[in-house]
């Protein structure tokens, strides 16, 4: 009973997760147009990597982060600093706060992908109408962002061709993303405890080190400093110690397919925050992630990795 109760919660921390994540574009997107997305996001995880570290110290459990299987401190940490550092420069480079919908919206395939390198990382087996559901999502997550009644399949074209970089970042983010949430689980699935407040302080370094490279101008005002503590606190810290949980000991499959959901909230709270006009096609986005996040749910089988690789030294 224990043991079930744990993943309850443990799946409902990566609930949570979620949401928090899901207000995470627009805020950054702001913050970006004020300090730089190099330097917001320099602050934003090093504030945020020091206090989670802070709080591991004060529990007695920094020393035990290191002791995780190294596979999981290296490969997971590369990844995890990976997708960051692409995420922000996604929505930094964005040209306009359209564009900074439309990269959310990409990034959010991790998701579907998530579930799908479940299937060689984890060994998931997948009923026949898994890859219907995951067709529906994404279908979904592309629809969301654009609005119809002004856009052609010629400018979306002429607009991937003009201004490539940020899709491409974004792509890339959620395929780090998907790849994170599966190897987590692989490498460190039932140990105790976590290294996320570690990762979060290694990509502060490293967006640092970056914003030292390509140094950026930056405009301080009492808004940016709100966005920057409201981010370095819950999505930042709070939201990935809540997800590494929730992928190493909680239902994976329950919370990857809920994530779905992400996009319309995302795209729902960027819409407003950044004051971006979205057409009806949200509520038909709406539709389409709700019905692969249902489709897909029920069409995992099995999802665990094999006893003898849970845990490579």
């Amino acid at each position: 009973m224990d043991t079930l109760r744990s993943r309850r919660i443990n799946t409902a921390l990566g609930i949570v997760a979620i949401v928090l994540w899901s207000s995470t574009m627009a805020l950054a997107r702001s913050l970006s147009e004020a300090l730089g997305p190099l330097t917001a996001g320099t602050i934003v995880y090093t504030a945020g990597g020091v206090l989670g570290c802070l709080y591991l110290a004060a529990r007695g459990r920094l020393v035990a982060a290191f002791r995780l299987p190294r596979a999981y401190l290296v490969g997971s940490g590369l990844l995890f600093v990976a997708y960051i550092v692409c995420m922000y420069l996604a929505v930094g480079l964005a040209v306009s706060r359209q564009q900074t919908i439309e990269v959310g919206i990409l990034n959010y395939l991790w998701p579907a992908l998530t579930l799908v390198f479940a299937i060689p990382i984890l060994h998931a087996r997948v009923r026949a109408a898994f890859w219907p559901g995951v067709v529906l999502g994404l279908a979904g997550a592309a629809l969301a962002p654009l609005r119809l009644e002004e856009y052609s399949l010629d400018a979306l074209a002429a607009n991937l061709r003009a201004h490539p970089v940020p899709y491409l970042l974004a792509l890339a983010a959620a395929i780090l993303w998907g790849l994170y949430s599966n190897v987590s689980r692989r490498w460190a699935g039932q140990a105790r405890g976590g290294a996320v407040p570690v990762f979060v302080l290694v990509t502060g370094l490293v967006l640092a080190a970056l914003r030292w490279a390509f140094p950026e101008e930056s405009v301080w005002t009492a808004r940016a400093m709100a966005e920057l503590a409201f981010l370095a606190v819950f999505p930042t810290l709070l939201a990935y110690a809540m997800w590494d949980a929730a992928v190493r000991r909680g239902n994976l499959t329950l919370v990857a397919s809920v994530s779905y959901l992400a996009p319309l909230l995302s795209t729902a709270i960027s819409a407003v925050y950044l004051d971006v006009a979205v057409g009806w096609n949200l509520w038909a986005a709406c539709g389409l992630v709700v019905a692969g996040a249902l489709v897909c749910s029920r069409s995992v089988v099995r999802c665990r990795p094999r006893q003898a690789a849970a845990y490579p030294r």
